[in-house]
């Protein structure tokens, strides 16, 4: 094979593969940019902010966010019930914080604590954590774990009228 067509081949490849990552990372959940945007829209709809906390080289994120979250954000049922969103702990991203100002996705995960991924965290409206499910936990019960977590926040934040 002629050094040509193998210099063509590289670079296709090189294309694919980079294609390939892209759309890996499309078919997450949306990423957080404003947690105050998130908050507006948590607030009229009254529903809670279920925020994934990850890692790109963690398999038990990738888990959680293949088997249970997106389809989760697929099923018309929680459309109205939560707002799925996602974070990579370790980003130094810029990222504005529910009190609106800026911050990185390192640092808001570490305002709350966030040692370990996967970790779920349920937010109100106004930025205040509802509960949380760390770990994968039982892979069995872990659906209904996130149903629950989710019910209770919507519980208590329709208990506050938010």
């Amino acid at each position: 094979m002629g050094f040509l067509i193998k210099q063509i081949l590289v670079i296709f490849f090189l294309v694919v593969a980079i294609n390939c990552g892209s759309i890996a990372q499309a078919t997450g959940l949306p990423v957080v940019k404003d947690f105050t945007v998130e908050a507006k829209d948590a607030q009229r709809r009254q529903v809670p902010i279920l925020v994934l906390f990850m890692s790109e080289s963690c398999s038990y994120c990738e888990t959680v966010l293949e088997e249970f979250l997106l389809p989760m954000q697929r099923d018309p049922e929680f459309k109205d019930k939560v707002i799925l969103r996602q974070i990579e702990i370790s980003s130094r991203d810029e990222l504005i914080d529910f009190d609106g100002k800026a911050t990185t996705y390192s640092r808001f995960s570490g305002r709350h604590k966030v040692s370990g991924v996967p970790n779920v965290m349920l937010f109100d409206g106004n930025g205040q954590m509802l509960t949380f499910i760390e770990g994968l936990l039982t892979v069995d019960f872990y659906y209904a774990f996130l149903v629950d977590a989710i019910d209770e926040s919507l519980a208590r934040i329709k208990a506050a009228g938010q």
